[in-house]
């Protein structure tokens, strides 16, 4: 999972997202259950993407009810907060559905990046 944080989002927010996925490697995931969290901070923006593999278990409507769930939080000046809890929702159902394996390898990044 990874949260990718922009000030301006240079163009429509679903395909710039998509575009943040895919030079994260987050695609590249040997079980497709990448997940992105994209802000634009000044355009208000916000966009969870989750690869095949996850969008295939999570209950249907949960990346727009997660994405909800931060907003409420955003709407309240409160960000840390918004993003602690999409993360801890999506945590879960990685959780879940994907669960840790003691030879799991974490080929990528955790890192927050910016755009």
């Amino acid at each position: 999972m990874r949260i990718h944080v922009e000030v301006k989002c240079p163009k429509d927010r679903f395909e710039r997202a998509l575009e943040v996925f895919q030079e994260l490697n987050l695609h590249k995931t040997e079980l497709s259950n990448g997940v992105l969290i994209y802000v634009a901070v000044e355009d208000h923006q916000l966009v969870i993407l989750g690869d095949k593999g996850i969008n295939e278990v999570v209950p249907k409507g949960f990346w727009e009810s997660t994405r909800d769930e931060i907003l409420s939080e955003f709407k309240q000046n409160e960000y840390k907060t918004g993003l602690v809890k999409g993360i801890h929702e999506a945590g879960e159902q990685l959780k879940q559905h994907f669960p840790y394996q003691s030879d799991d390898i974490n080929k990528l990044d955790n890192d927050i990046s910016k755009g």
